[in-house]
């Protein structure tokens, strides 16, 4: 393999994998800053016991997710100068600025006011002590939101100019300068579809795990009987500990999915303006069509979608719907691959220069077969939140004493199953926005194409065995780690959060304590 091919698959492994835990911090964080609101101004004592014990459950895997995440973050910026050297001095002075105000601004917000609320508890006044994770959840936030304003500017730079001198993109007042990069139209239009999949990722994680709970002690009191002290113990425990996690996941699934749509039917229509071309791939629209079908099924294989476009299959069709996802008209025109292909050969040159001063022909078109199952995996695996919501709702129906819990297994198991799925389809989205840009590495604006680069000028000239040894390394590290994560969450998870116990004298309930297992 090439270097520029290697360089690819390492930066796209390890940023993959480091969206494994950004979603669910992001998520979570909020999550657990509002368990921990609900917890502080409960009247009811049960009530306020019940989610301090949920805020410490869930608030020791945030920790546990939080520290993993750093680790492999830092690697992500290292990579712009190990591997992308050339795309670093291109875009240096703009991406710059963004990516400081996230280490600055935002990693030491919640790093610092993390450590507060963990080392916090009981030693500062309690409203005092709740702003910490506040303060934790409004850093994940803005950091996600400088990281997607570096991204953005990826897919549609704003705010600079070409130095015909150096060849660099350079903030320039007269364009915005940084202002029009943090306001960019796009981040405006991903950050809050981004924001809502991190929320969805962390409902489904509070809903799935919570529920495992409910059903196990649902099951515990039936076999201990009711009637007995230890049987209605394990009630409570499903009822009145567990129950309200499962809903509270329920309604942040709800209201996440909305945000979804509507973020996402914003973004279909920024897309069909900006970058036609990723519109014409994630449909494998191989002609242009006016009123466009949206195919549900599509067969050919990855060489019939890469090599002859017009060799693919579309078997499950429904018409217009492509067409009204990218201008919300039902006979809209939009182009094909390959005319836009024909069409950027003629504005961009049929050729373009690599990092080693060769011509190359130049090919406009992404991995369609990528990009199209891509964009298809990230709506199909997230359906499975929303039929996990539903059955949650059903099996927890009912107020106050007639509240309901479940011992059904099935549930119990599905609820696990769905877990791993909204973390699935963020990462299918993001592969479906970058593979869906090739080949540029910074898409040229519509309205002002001078800033560009393609992948192949943004590599370092590297030799390949180099970028293959660091691929190979990072890799088994990065598997050592999935392997640690993994086992911590597990434990974490399947301990449980400790059951209330109280006080034979004063009759006042015990104060769980936040910690976790290594």
């Amino acid at each position: 393999m090439e270097t520029l091919d290697l360089a690819r698959w390492q930066f796209g492994i390890t940023t993959v994998y480091h969206f494994i835990f950004v979603p669910l911090t992001i998520g979570l964080s909020l999550l657990v800053a509002i368990m921990n609101t609900r917890a502080v101004f409960a009247k009811d004592p049960v009530r306020k016991d019940a989610w301090t014990r949920m805020t410490k459950f869930f608030g020791s895997m945030l920790i546990v997710n939080f520290g993993i995440g750093i680790a492999t973050g830092i690697v992500q910026e290292f990579q712009f100068g190990m591997n992308w050297s050339e795309y670093a001095r291109f875009v240096g002075d703009v991406f710059g600025a963004p990516l400081a105000l996230e280490g600055l601004a935002a990693f030491f917000l919640e790093s610092v006011f993390l450590g507060l609320w963990i080392f916090g508890w009981g030693k500062m006044p309690e409203k005092i002590h709740l702003l910490t994770i506040w303060a934790v959840a409004l850093g994940t936030t803005l950091s996600a939101y400088f990281i997607i304003a570096a991204n953005s500017f990826m897919q549609h730079p704003v705010g600079a100019l070409l130095n015909p001198e150096t060849g660099r993109a350079e903030l320039d007042p007269s364009q915005g300068s940084i202002l029009a990069v943090l306001t960019n139209v796009t981040a405006m239009a991903a950050f809050p579809h981004v924001v809502s999949g991190a929320w969805l990722v962390a409902g489904a994680f509070l809903t799935g795990v919570a529920s495992w709970h409910m059903v196990r002690h649902h099951r515990a009191a039936r076999e201990m009987g009711l009637e007995t002290e230890e049987g209605q113990e394990q009630h409570r425990a499903a009822r009145d500990l567990y129950r309200p996690t499962v809903r509270f996941g329920v309604v942040a699934m709800f209201v996440s999915a909305i945000v979804l749509v509507i973020s996402g039917d914003f973004q279909a229509q920024i897309m069909f303006k900006q970058q036609p071309m990723k519109m014409a791939s994630a449909e494998a629209l191989c002609e242009t069509e006016t009123g466009a079908s949206f195919s549900i099924l599509t067969i050919g294989g990855p060489d019939a979608f890469a090599e002859q476009c017009g060799d693919v299959t579309h078997l499950i069709e429904v018409p217009y719907v492509t067409s009204f996802l990218a201008t919300h008209t039902f006979d809209a025109t939009l182009q094909g691959v390959d005319d836009l292909n024909a069409q950027y050969k003629e504005e961009f040159g049929e050729t373009a220069t690599n990092i080693h001063g060769e011509e190359v022909e130049a090919d406009y078109r992404p991995n369609l077969f990528v990009t199209y199952w891509s964009f298809r995996l990230m709506m199909g695996l997230a359906a499975f939140s929303g039929i996990l919501a539903l059955w949650a709702l059903w099996v927890t129906r009912g107020k106050g004493e007639n509240a309901r819990t479940t011992g059904s297994k099935a549930f119990q198991w599905f609820a696990v199953l769905a877990i791993p799925m909204p973390f699935l389809a963020n990462s299918a989205g993001w592969v479906f926005t970058e593979i869906g840009r090739q080949p540029w590495v910074v898409h040229p604006n519509p309205d002002d194409p001078t800033v560009r680069l393609m992948t192949l000028q943004g590599v370092s000239a590297h030799p390949s065995w180099m970028v293959l040894a660091s691929l190979v390394a990072f890799t088994l590290v990065y598997g050592v780690l999935a392997v640690i994560w993994f086992r911590m969450m597990q434990k974490a998870a399947l301990k449980g959060a400790p059951l209330p116990q109280r006080d034979p004298r004063t009759e006042e309930l015990d104060t769980p304590t936040l910690s976790f297992d290594y």
